[in-house]
């Protein structure tokens, strides 16, 4: 007998298009264009959406996003329409892309993108939230790949109602982990309370605007702790958060926070083809003729780099040592530079603990440093010694020793006693090359100070007054003569006295021989 054929039976449930339409709809509602009321609530505040910020952070179409689709851990007390739009991805999007790839290959301009997204449940972290940073924190780690991370949001979220409530969440660890093998920047816009502070405290740069509330609790925990009801705009305002090193930058609004974040990734990218610089020759004339004046050490920085390549961290924290990052040549560099108008240029500890964080960041990822030496020494007496002086000054020259790219130093004016060693890594001969301007001047400790102290019998012995101020002039006419570069050039203090014009030429020599 012939077998009949069978006619395929249709598949029952949605056809194609429905399918289709079902998955538009569904992405739709986690997009801004889906989540209108919620978009123009953000605009009303001055602020951008977090899918506003991401397009703005990654080179365009390149963005590949992690659980896209997740929502709260909350169907055992919210109807699933609600959630899809007012818990968009769990308030929190994450994935890979290129930042910066105009300049630099796939290679190096491939990132880890973290966008805390406000709009959801005040930018809280709840169960599927976590998961989807503990996955992009291990696609980063494995692929040792930069992470970008904004990191608005209030901290754990008590209303997930689908999990078992537990500590046991790896963020933080695995965030923190990262530290030393990949650059991690966080950038905050508004409130950052509790987990999400934790998780922008752990990153090697630190952006904020004016309008960021950073501290590791918000108004509900504080309160609940028994320390007084407190408005949120009063906790960890950015006055306080740049005073005390908690922010290294300060921008105005998330457009340029976002601007910055890729202009600072790419310090870390590598050197680009395509930069200018001013005229070197105007270098000598930004110091002043008497040697005892100050000078506007900043100006000589923008002068030497290229330019607008200068872009600097912690600047009212520790401000005796201004440190940041800059190009010379299109190569990326870390600078530290004592600052003349702060303590004549000494260093104290505060100065001392934010240079030696910046040396370590330096050394994790092999970013030559330049260091512009103008101190008289490390700060003395009780006030400093109250601040930690020892310990704080001391960590300076551990993270010197262990620098191991390449310093070179450039003695602009003073280079006395063990803060100008501190400044050069710990030891003259500790950088790839030490050159110093004809104006440099060299001593264990301050002309001044030393006359006074060397010579105070025969000082003390000369009555007259007018006898007694020849003297001193004449003592310390002769201790000058003995330090000053040339002179000191000749014992081989330093490897070099150079015409400040040739400076960018020797820096770029002494890393990168022709």
């Amino acid at each position: 007998m012939s077998k009949i054929k069978q006619k395929p039976q249709p598949v029952l449930g949605a056809d194609k298009q429905q399918i289709k339409n079902e998955f538009h709809q569904r992405v739709h509602a986690t997009l801004d264009a889906g989540r209108e009321e919620v978009v123009a609530g953000r605009h009303a505040k001055g602020y951008r959406t977090a899918r506003e910020n991401l397009a703005d952070i990654c080179d365009p179409d390149s963005f590949l996003e992690y659980g896209q689709l997740a929502v709260a851990a909350q169907r055992k007390r919210r109807d699933f329409e609600d959630l899809k739009i007012n818990t968009a991805a769990d308030g929190i999007i994450t994935g890979l892309a290129t930042i910066n790839s105009d300049q630099f290959n796939d290679d190096a301009s491939r990132v880890a993108v973290i966008v805390n997204d406000y709009t959801v449940l005040a930018g809280t972290q709840g169960f599927y939230h976590h998961k989807k940073l503990d996955r992009i924190l291990e696609v980063a780690d494995e692929l040792r790949l930069p992470v970008v991370m904004y990191t608005e949001g209030g901290g754990g979220r008590p209303g997930d109602t689908d999990q078992e409530v537990t500590m046991d969440v790896n963020s933080f660890a695995s965030w923190a982990s990262l530290r030393t093998k990949v650059p991690m920047i966080a950038v905050n816009n508004g409130y950052c309370f509790a987990g999400n502070a934790a998780l922008f405290g752990c990153a090697d740069i630190t952006i904020a605007t004016r309008s960021s509330w950073i501290g590791m609790a918000g108004p509900a925990m504080i309160e609940g702790g028994g320390m007084g009801v407190h408005e949120p705009t009063n906790i960890g305002p950015v006055d306080i958060q740049t005073s005390n090193g908690v922010i290294d930058v300060v921008v105005e609004d998330e457009r340029e926070a976002t601007q910055l974040a890729r202009q600072l990734l790419s310090y870390f990218q590598g050197p680009v083809d395509d930069w200018k610089c001013a005229d070197q020759d105007k270098l000598w004339d930004l110091l002043p003729e008497d040697r005892r004046f100050v000078y506007d050490v900043r100006a000589l920085i923008t002068t030497l780099a290229d330019t607008n390549s200068f872009i600097e961290l912690r600047r009212n924290y520790g401000p005796g040592i201004i440190t940041g990052f800059l190009r010379v040549e299109g190569i990326p560099f870390g600078v530290i530079c004592n600052d003349c108008k702060i303590l004549g240029g000494a260093i104290d500890a505060e100065a001392s603990a934010s240079a030696a964080r910046f040396l370590n960041l330096c050394n994790d990822f092999q970013i030559p440093v330049i260091s512009f030496c103008d101190t008289p020494g490390f700060m003395v007496g009780p006030g400093s010694e109250e601040q930690g002086a020892v310990r704080l000054m001391s960590d300076l020259f551990v993270a010197g020793a262990k620098l191991s790219s390449p310093m070179v130093a450039i003695f602009l004016r003073k280079g006395y006693g063990l803060g100008a060693i501190a400044m050069t890594g710990g030891s003259f001969s500790k950088p790839i090359y030490s050159a110093a301007w004809p104006s440099g001047e060299f001593g264990a400790m301050g002309f001044e100070g030393a006359v006074h102290l060397g010579f105070k019998k025969e000082l003390d012995a000369t009555k007259a007054e007018a006898e007694r101020d020849k003297l001193f002039a004449k003592l310390l006419d002769s201790m000058y003569q003995r330090g000053k570069a040339t002179e000191a050039a000749t014992y081989l203090e330093v490897d070099a006295v150079i015409d400040p014009k040739n400076t960018r030429r020797v820096i770029i020599q002494a890393i990168q021989p022709r």
